[in-house]
């Protein structure tokens, strides 16, 4: 978490997210949780943050603080937005969660100017090496749940990212690795470095 002079917290992924996004811009975070973006968006972006959160739970928590956030699903209600809607679309940690993720990044750039994905990397050395001492699905912070409750449907790595983009024609404005701290690590354009030491990774992304 990072801290702020009003007491206001969220987690560094969340604090690099916000850096990317221009004050005053129109956005949208999709599987925003309980709207803790959004709210710093507002307060310290100046932003016109709209959210989409599936479970109901995270709706009203969202709410409760005075944000607009609908009850949603990326897989299926991105589709109903004008395209050029926004100026940013967020899908913080939610990528992972999704059933069409090409879909739903193809959605994504085209109801807003630019996308910001951020998802934990399944190519994390500490993944490799569960796996290959234990034999089976790792278990950690950034991936906290075990094979057979996670929300997770879609694993993937940097690398595997930083491919779907070139296949989709999509730029990659920035790209960023976190290690399991929350710091920043080299970037090395998402290749065998950012996939080994990175246990999240953070992309903007604009359509060519």
């Amino acid at each position: 978490m990072i801290a702020h002079s009003n007491n206001t917290q969220i987690r560094v992924d969340l604090q690099l997210i916000a850096e990317m996004v221009e004050p005053g811009s129109r956005v949208i975070d999709v599987g925003c949780g309980d709207g803790a973006l959004l709210d710093y968006l507002g307060r310290y972006k100046n932003v016109d943050g709209r959210g989409i959160e599936l479970s109901m739970a995270g709706v009203s928590a969202a709410v409760s603080h005075g944000l607009s956030v609908i009850q949603g699903d990326a897989d299926t209600d991105l589709k109903d937005y004008p395209t050029g809607a926004f100026d940013y679309v967020i899908l913080s940690q939610t990528l992972q969660a999704t059933r069409d993720p090409k879909g739903v990044i193809n959605h994504m750039l085209r109801i807003g100017r630019r996308g910001i994905v951020s998802f934990p990397n399944f190519g994390h050395w500490r993944v490799r090496l569960n796996l290959l001492l234990r034999g089976r699905m790792p278990v950690t912070e950034v991936l906290p749940y075990q094979w057979y409750d996670t929300p997770n449907i879609h694993f993937c790595t940097t690398a595997d990212f930083v491919a779907l983009c070139r296949e989709l024609d999509i730029t990659i404005e920035r790209g960023i690795a976190l290690d399991g701290l929350g710091r920043v690590q080299r970037f090395d354009g998402g290749g065998w470095l950012a996939n080994l030491c990175g246990e999240q990774a953070v992309f903007l992304l604009k359509r060519r």
